[in-house]
């Protein structure tokens, strides 16, 4: 059996994110977000994981736009590093939760990961469905501003002009690179069903169900906490659960 360089670039990946949140360990932290300065830390490697992969998902559709056209087997060595790197910063984020968090304080992150990384790693070991990958990996874009939103809570800056003009951004794109990705990808799962192997689409359909579930869930929160009501309880109602 040939070997996939994609497994030497998870452990890469794994490591770099290790080092990363290292990093972060030594720079200063809020005085509003002493109390937690593990989440800060997280959030923070989080962000760097989102504006790294959100904008090389669009560039693999830019450098090799044939993927659009066939999202199972067309795909170039840049998209299939861009899954190898998001399965060792998923597995990282993973590691970090199980050692600092109590299993009920992260449950749900950790069934996120779990899907994902059993998705991703199929399409890295099988060498396909990258360019379906690659395309869940837009909803990176708006992680970006999710993330930031967090940092923005835990700075105390909540009232800010920034933290106003973020939550408007977040919101935008959880509709465009959220909502309609994942609705997109539902719709190509059922129009190519024939296309798929039995167990390919039953991990793609479960992992899919969970996805969408998890995240109107999360729309809902959002919607609530910053543009429903004011009130800090509704700010602190997702604080922990998003991602």
């Amino acid at each position: 059996m040939e070997f996939n360089p994609g497994v030497l670039i998870v452990g890469a990946s794994f490591g770099f994110f290790n080092i990363v949140n290292k990093v972060f360990d030594r720079l200063p932290v809020p005085e509003s977000a002493l109390r937690n300065t593990w989440k800060w830390r997280n959030i923070s490697t989080s962000l760097v994981h989102s504006l790294i992969t959100g904008i090389w998902a669009v560039l693999c559709f830019y450098v090799h736009p044939e993927m659009a056209e066939d999202l199972i087997y067309t795909h170039s060595g840049f998209s299939h590093t861009l899954i190898s790197v998001s399965i060792g910063y998923f597995i990282h984020d993973f590691v970090d939760m199980i050692r600092s968090q109590k299993l009920h304080q992260s449950w749900e992150l950790l069934f996120h990961h779990s899907v994902v990384v059993t998705c991703f790693g199929m399409s890295v070991l099988l060498s396909q469905y990258i360019g379906f990958a690659v395309v869940a990996l837009l909803v990176e874009i708006n992680s970006i501003f999710l993330h930031l939103r967090q940092i923005l809570l835990m700075a105390s800056l909540s009232t800010s002009t920034l933290y106003r003009l973020n939550s408007m951004l977040n919101l935008g794109t959880y509709v465009v690179f959220r909502i309609n990705t994942l609705a997109w990808m539902t719709r190509w799962l059922v129009l190519n069903r024939d296309n798929v192997p039995l167990l390919s689409y039953t991990v793609g359909s479960l992992g899919m169900a969970v996805m969408t579930a998890m995240n109107i869930v999360l729309f809902c929160r959002l919607l609530r906490s910053d543009f429903l009501k004011s009130s800090r309880e509704g700010k602190k109602d997702i604080e922990d659960k998003e991602k």
